[in-house]
């Protein structure tokens, strides 16, 4: 089949391997200049920064990839466990370093909060547990129809935590404020409030703790290099500085895409790597698909997205380390600005990936890296960011002096912002966001956009803005579904 792929992000180029490596002739039409989406790169005065993810999890699943396309990873990546995983400065001075091995967290939780210190290996154990009942069930498994639907254990739906919140469980666990700060903020790794998505969320600790996060060598954006490398051994043709103009559609079917200039390209089949709802509600033509379908669309919650500072200072600063989070004084108000009020948090948590920490060429000699991210509210009316992104990059930099990083502004030697407006401009977002679909429901599994559309036969989609959700292992798990899918109905 000739194959039409929308989007050069680890979605598109996941899905453009897997089907070139079963003889498809695939071809990626991507808007920007490079590969990756949002996982992506900049360099300048000597400075490197991975502008997108900065942890790699579940890298089976990225092993997994490479072996179906007759290739091995290790051939192509260098993972490198971090010890400590992260580093987590609490409003009154407190740090805490979180290690894989349980026996030294446990050792660095009897210093703040002893009365939490058995409930740690609990709760990992707790959400080991929710892994083993959602894996199969909600994310290796397409969810599309009854034949995958059937395979669901109801005794295991009703132990996935559901019915409660994140923080709620999170609560009714430990007892001080530091171990309840640090198991909330996973949920903040797909975009979601721990005070709304479903404790099922609490999964996400298992993935990074028992299972090991990792860093690739060289920086995350390698990861995208490498994908693309494979891409072109099996043949996949990449077009770049192409934006789709529309999907092409007849008879309910999709026959191609049709680029800005007006030139359409047929195809067997299509697959968008666009956030979901920006194709359905500004690809399809309005001819082929229902409006309420589309309003439909625009409605779904997206993820938050993130305010950026990307900071390149002549100084290493000792107390941190490669992952870095300083924690604000009141999470709840935090999260009540981004998620409900959908302004820029007063007093921010901010998360510092310092990348020169393992990769020394990341910096000039005795500089460091900065990659500085703080959740921000997806776009709307409520917040101006023409007039407020200097100045509250000024104030995230005053708070990180506060906290410890003495005269930052004098040390920094090259600054740039990321805000909202620019995930949306270069790479279509939803509203901004930068984790795709939003996880702040009980059943957010079951609402996220298929991997198969269920109105336009021959389309199907992939990324972080579809099932099962944010994050390059799941990101590239929606490939594999959407594969699954396309064989299922494609081919048989």
């Amino acid at each position: 089949m000739k194959i039409s792929v929308i989007g050069a992000g680890l979605g598109g180029l996941s899905a453009a391997c897997l089907l070139a490596a079963k003889g498809h002739r695939v071809t990626i039409f991507e808007k920007n200049e490079n590969t990756g989406g949002k996982m992506n790169i900049i360099e300048a005065e000597g400075y490197r920064f991975d502008t997108g993810p900065s942890l790699l999890t579940m890298p089976f699943i990225l092993e997994k990839l490479f072996k179906e396309c007759g290739a091995d990873m290790d051939d192509y990546l260098s993972l490198d466990p971090l010890d400590p995983i992260c580093r987590y400065f609490y409003a009154d001075g407190t740090v805490f370093n979180n290690y894989e091995n349980k026996q030294a967290t446990k050792d660095e939780i009897m210093a703040f909060a002893p009365q939490d210190v058995n409930s740690y290996p609990e709760f990992l154990d707790h959400a080991r547990s929710l892994y083993h009942k959602t894996a199969d069930a909600f994310i290796f498994n397409p969810l599309y129809d009854f034949s995958d639907l059937k395979e669901l254990d109801l005794l295991s739906f009703f132990g996935i935590d559901a019915f409660a919140t994140v923080s709620k469980r999170v609560n009714s666990t430990f007892e001080s404020t530091y171990l309840r700060k640090f198991f909330k903020r996973f949920t903040t790794y797909n975009g979601s409030s721990p005070f709304l998505a479903p404790a099922t969320l609490n999964v996400i600790p298992h993935v990074e703790i028992n299972q090991g996060g990792f860093y690739v060598k060289g920086g995350l954006y390698k990861v995208a290099e490498a994908m693309t490398s494979l891409a072109k051994t099996l043949g996949v043709e990449f077009i770049f500085n192409t934006e789709i103009k529309s999907i092409e559609i007849e008879g309910q079917k999709a026959t191609g895409v049709r680029l800005k200039s007006g030139t359409k390209i047929e195809s067997d089949l299509v697959v968008s790597n666009s956030d979901a709802t920006e194709t359905i509600a500004h690809l399809l033509p309005d001819s082929s698909i229902a409006s309420q379908r589309k309003e439909k669309a625009k409605s779904i919650e997206p993820s938050c997205s993130g305010f950026v500072l990307l900071l390149g200072i002549d100084k290493k600063y000792e107390q941190l380390v490669h992952h870095n989070i300083f924690f604000s004084e009141d999470y709840e108000k935090e999260f009540k600005q981004i998620f409900e009020d959908k302004v820029m948090p007063d007093d921010p948590t901010i998360y510092v990936a310092n990348t020169s920490y393992s990769d020394l060429n990341h910096a000039p000699e005795d500089g460091s890296n900065l990659f500085v991210l703080v959740n921000a509210p997806y776009l709307s009316d409520q917040y101006d960011w023409k007039n407020n992104t200097a100045s509250y990059g000024d104030k995230v930099i005053q708070e990180l002096e506060e906290r410890g990083l003495r005269q930052l502004s004098n040390h920094i030697r090259f600054r740039e912002t990321i805000t909202p407006h620019d995930f949306y401009k270069k790479y279509r977002s939803n509203k901004g966001s930068i984790y795709g679909t939003s996880s702040n429901s009980k059943f957010s599994a079951f609402l996220r956009p298929r991997n198969k559309s269920r109105e336009i036969d021959k389309l199907y989609f992939v990324g972080g803005s579809t099932h099962p959700g944010g994050g390059i292992p799941l990101v590239v798990q929606s490939a594999f579904n959407a594969v699954e899918l396309i064989e299922r109905y494609e081919l048989d």
